[in-house]
């Protein structure tokens, strides 16, 4: 009997923004954490730059590789902190196709 229960109920998830209260507060702080984390790649960036820069014209070439490594990390982190919102909903849309 509590298995025939089982079989019989069904589950589904739909996000709603409008739920449970402070669901915008929530989202506006993911955007402003999204905004500073972005701020964060920027500075990386342009010290990774900085360092590769003037590293490279010192020639010291540990700390150009550095320089280097710091810049395309950071850019990197900046193409996903971007893509974030679009990495979620694809996973969530792909989740919702399995049975």
């Amino acid at each position: 009997m509590f298995l025939n229960f089982i079989a019989d109920t069904k589950v589904h998830v739909t996000p709603d923004p409008s739920g449970l209260p402070g669901s915008s507060v929530l989202q506006s702080l993911v955007n402003g954490l999204a905004f500073w984390m972005l701020l964060a790649a920027l500075a990386g960036v342009l010290i990774g730059a900085g360092v590769w820069a003037l590293a490279s014209h010192g020639n010291n070439h540990h700390w150009a590789s550095r320089g280097r490594s710091g810049a395309l990390v950071s850019a990197a982190a900046a193409l996903v902190i971007g893509a974030a919102g679009a990495i979620v909903n694809f996973f969530v849309e792909a989740g919702g196709k399995v049975k």
